[in-house]
């Protein structure tokens, strides 16, 4: 490390000249001063390194925010999909009720069929026409009897 080392001259006055006499006295400042190229070219890299490190970073970060928009929109179309299908499968577990009680039915008419429970006629028989019979007028008693009731 290079330490900055102040030289102080000073100037005596005697009567007949100036003269000058040099003393020599401990530096006042030191420290590491960054007057070295090397260190020059070294922050330089390191300010480079750090700048494509942070852009990179940002790059990072913006994909990760649009990749997050994707899944979003993604689940979003996940979860319209999920609903339709639930109220499909509603849909198809009524249609299949209605379906196993036709098929009851129909196993239920073909059982009768096997078994002959229910027999057609063997033949058919044809039966004159019968005229109509003629209507006889009824007329109702307007007066009834009355049964009178022996009481107190």
């Amino acid at each position: 490390m290079n330490t900055a080392r102040v030289r102080q001259e000073y100037y005596s006055y005697t009567e007949t000249d100036y003269t000058q006499n040099p003393i020599s006295q401990a530096s006042v400042i030191e420290g590491p001063f960054y007057y070295d190229k090397e260190n020059l070219v070294k922050e330089m890299a390191i300010r480079r390194v750090n700048k494509t490190l942070s852009g990179l970073l940002a790059i990072c970060v913006i994909v990760a925010f649009v990749s997050y928009y994707f899944a979003m929109t993604n689940e979003v179309t996940l979860n319209k999909l999920s609903r339709q299908i639930t109220t499909l499968n509603e849909e198809n577990a009524e249609l299949q009720n209605q379906l196993d009680r036709l098929k009851s039915f129909n196993n239920v008419d073909d059982k009768m069929i096997e078994n002959n429970l229910l027999q057609k006629a063997a033949k058919v028989i044809e039966v004159p026409a019968v005229a109509p019979v003629a209507a006889t007028d009824k007329k109702q008693d307007t007066t009834a009897a009355f049964s009178w009731a022996i009481g107190y």
